[in-house]
């Protein structure tokens, strides 16, 4: 069963936001439960698996209840850190001064890697000749499920402390 945790939105002000999706890079990302941290040790290169439930603005209003099933990578430099995809943050328009509560269901624990060999088609070759095998290094996860048989609520950011003083809105990238 899950963990369930309302948490702010950790990252840049919004116009750094704009850049660094754009160019793929981490803008937005949240801390995960201390006690799930210590519990299942996530690394980095593991990935969280789970369902985000809602989001609220930086006034504590719910904006979007998406019941969006998701698998977000944690950070290179740690797992106790998510990052939110370029996609996510786009279609919702969220920013630093955004909270969102999220269910964690499972960790998928980086195990290693399998080396591969793909033949290069015609639709992808560029450079490459066609009928060429490339080696790629494809991960390989251990699935393991959060509390199983119990639902957790450990981290919730509470309705009064949701009221930001300062916020600013999402700039679009362009």
């Amino acid at each position: 069963m899950p963990e369930r945790c309302r948490v702010i939105l950790c990252g840049f002000d919004p116009m750094l936001v704009r850049g660094y999706v754009k160019t793929g890079e981490r803008a937005l990302w949240f801390y995960l439960p201390d006690e799930l941290y210590q519990d299942y040790k996530p690394m980095p290169g593991d990935k969280i698996v789970g369902k985000l439930l809602a989001i609220y603005d930086g006034d504590g209003n719910k904006v979007e209840e998406p019941s969006l099933d998701v698998e977000w990578p944690t950070t290179k430099e740690t797992g106790y850190a998510v990052l939110i995809p370029a996609s996510v943050i786009v279609k919702y328009k969220l920013t630093a001064f955004h909270f969102i509560e999220f269910e964690i269901q499972k960790i998928k624990k980086l195990k290693g890697y399998i080396e591969k060999e793909l033949e290069i088609s015609e639709d992808v070759a560029e450079t490459a000749e066609v009928g060429v095998k490339e080696k790629v290094k494809e991960p390989v996860y251990e699935e393991v499920e959060v509390y199983p048989g119990e639902v957790k609520q450990r981290k919730w950011w509470p309705d009064d402390k949701m009221k930001l003083k300062f916020k600013l809105a999402f700039v679009p990238p362009a």
